[in-house]
């Protein structure tokens, strides 16, 4: 197949970064995946579900309870997960690991131990004492997903006021 070289800007070439699977891909490779669907793992990828956005809840909090539903419902590591997030936010797994650990004062590792409790019970403690107003919040979506209920992810509300 004939290649064709064309130039692109820096905040071009940072968004290609983003999906991009280290060692393995090329700039031609990422831009094919992204323009024709064509993904090198499951037939169904991230960019199907939208990412769960809860009304009246941080930005944080949002994207590290999406962390969580992606590993306990979806069943993937913490860093498969992680990926998942940021690729359906559009932004880096940096900006993910950012929430849960600089945020969170946990390293990785930490946060790791934490995932692995039953019932994410300490986890819970620690969102609970960053977020002191959103406890509420906390316990219902670590409730739903003890339950097995489905979180909904289209039109979530577990702002304060529906708690009351």
């Amino acid at each position: 197949m004939k290649m064709h070289q064309i130039e692109i800007d820096d905040n071009v070439w940072n968004h290609l970064k983003m999906f991009a699977e280290p060692f393995t891909d090329t700039p031609n490779s990422v831009l094919n995946r992204l323009l024709f669907s064509e993904s090198k793992k499951q037939g169904a990828d991230t960019s199907t579900s939208p990412p769960i956005i809860i009304k009246g809840v941080p930005k944080a909090l949002s994207q590290i309870f999406e962390v969580v539903y992606e590993m306990e419902i979806n069943g993937y590591s913490r860093t498969e997960a992680t990926k998942r997030v940021a690729k359906k936010r559009g932004t880096a797994p940096q900006t993910i690991i950012d929430k849960y650990c600089r945020q969170l004062n946990k390293r990785a590792y930490e946060i790791d131990r934490l995932f692995n409790e039953p019932d994410f019970m300490e986890f819970k403690e620690l969102l609970k004492s960053k977020f002191v107003i959103h406890k509420g919040v906390i316990d219902i979506f670590f409730d739903t997903l003890k339950t097995g209920e489905r979180f909904d992810k289209k039109e979530p509300d577990l702002s304060i006021d529906k708690l009351i």
